[in-house]
């Protein structure tokens, strides 16, 4: 996607001059006579830079600066000016500007000057991205009753060299759990090291966990160092424990009760010595009684269980979880924060969320980006889906297409019933039938209407 260009000057033949060249580079450039007019371009476009003249009719660039600081744009922007002086260029850049240039101007400096804060202010928001994920990987928002006993839990278990189980339905933060255990445990000061057990395939995880030496299979260029060993001294996270494989199990259970293992392909013993923090999805004595999860692993695991609620149990968060990630987003994009009408947030907390605080942040995402405006209503808000991808399984799972069929037509007339208050008229208008079919429809399905 082409960059955006502001050109804001009062003469209109640096305008077209700059403009031509700009566009010849590839970039998208937008024009601004004065002031005015940059802050009306602003408000409605996306601009990744401007091109700013100090001094114009009406507002000038300082002034413009000015309203940039109060407004919450983090724009770069790049000052031109025929009357420059010290004392100005201190000015500007106080006020945020990033470079300054005087006229008259010569195109090629402008395009390295462009180039090089674009470069620059990416760099920064990369930085900034970074900074923001490593501040909020272990900050659980929410002043809720089961979110106090949750943190409560944690700060009890965390100065402990306990090992953790952590349960809890996808999307719930288990991940999150994790590292405020480590952050505030005596080991903080030393790796935190994550291995997402589901995602490394099976025939791969032994490496991951333990390392291999060179030579040990097909691909094995060099030696590698496992988690386990990365984890030395530090906590290491085994999230969705619960997909491992049982010859698998079986060596963690030894080097957990250990503490020692080799490389694929070596013979030297390694020495570590790790706390071990898992989590899982699953109901764990479930698997066991299938025999797809060991009963002696599970013990080992579960010295502390520490459950993660669904975000349905704690719906009196959502207003902070709303205003958390509107400002991570607005953080990220290196905008102006949105907001979101007390009506919208209303709608949001009548959501089941079945894929819980997972599931809220995506929506809030998709809101800031496709919401055109600065404010969020409800009216923004498409009608969300309160079926889950367990009960999408369970359809796929049905052998015959007519049973599938009324299963799914099923669950879509309680949705909409429930999106419609129970009202059949107000329903049958919603999905376009009669009303007398929907109630034949309600009545042969077994629907329970109130």
């Amino acid at each position: 996607m082409k960059r955006s260009i502001l050109i804001v000057d009062d003469e209109e033949s640096i305008r077209f001059s700059l403009k031509g060249g700009l566009e010849d580079e590839g970039y998208h450039t937008l024009l601004a006579a004065n002031g005015e007019e940059a802050v009306q371009v602003i408000e409605r476009n996306e601009i990744d830079l401007i091109l700013l003249d100090i001094w114009m009719p009406g507002k000038d660039g300082l002034q413009i600066l000015e309203e940039l600081n109060k407004s919450g744009y983090r724009i770069p922007v790049i000052i031109m000016t025929g009357h420059g002086s010290i004392d100005t260029a201190v000015r500007a850049t106080r006020l945020g500007a990033l470079d300054f240039i005087e006229k008259p101007l010569d195109l090629n400096k402008i395009i390295i000057t462009i180039n090089n804060t674009l470069h620059l202010r990416a760099l920064e928001e990369e930085n900034a991205l970074l900074r923001m994920k490593a501040q909020k990987d272990d900050e659980i928002v929410g002043n809720s009753p089961a979110i106090r006993k949750l943190k409560e839990q944690i700060d009890r278990a965390a100065p402990s060299d306990a090992w953790v189980l952590i349960l809890g339905e996808n999307g719930t933060g288990k991940e999150l759990v994790a590292r405020r255990l480590h952050k505030k445990s005596q080991r903080n000061k030393q790796p935190f090291v994550e291995v997402n057990c589901a995602a490394i395939p099976q025939e791969l995880i032994e490496s991951e966990l333990f390392g291999h030496e060179k030579g040990a299979f097909t691909g094995a260029t060099e030696r590698r160092r496992g988690k386990f060993d990365l984890a030395n001294n530090g906590t290491l996270f085994l999230d969705e424990i619960g997909d491992m494989s049982l010859p698998t199990q079986a060596k963690i259970l030894r080097i957990l009760q250990e503490q020692r293992f080799e490389r694929v392909g070596g013979s030297q013993t390694i020495q570590v010595d790790v706390r071990v923090l898992t989590a899982t999805n699953k109901d764990l004595e479930k698997e066991i009684e299938a025999g797809r999860f060991r009963q002696d692993l599970y013990y080992r695991l579960n010295v502390i269980p520490i459950y993660v609620p669904r975000l349905a149990d704690r719906k009196d968060d959502i207003p902070e979880l709303v205003e958390h990630f509107l400002k991570m987003y607005a953080s990220l994009k290196g905008g102006k924060k949105k907001t979101m009408t007390e009506g919208a947030v209303k709608k949001l907390m009548q959501h089941d969320w079945p894929g819980n605080v997972r599931e809220l942040k995506n929506i809030v995402e998709r809101l800031v980006i496709m919401t055109p405006g600065d404010t969020i209503t409800a009216d923004d808000i498409l009608p969300l889906s309160s079926r889950s991808s367990s009960e999408t399984d369970k359809l796929i799972d049905i052998p015959l297409l007519k049973d599938a069929r009324a299963q799914f037509e099923k669950m879509f007339i309680e949705n909409k019933l429930k999106e419609c208050g129970y009202n059949i008229s107000k329903t049958a208008d919603l999905i376009g039938v009669e009303r007398s079919n929907l109630h034949r429809k309600i009545k042969g399905l077994g629907i329970d209407v109130g």
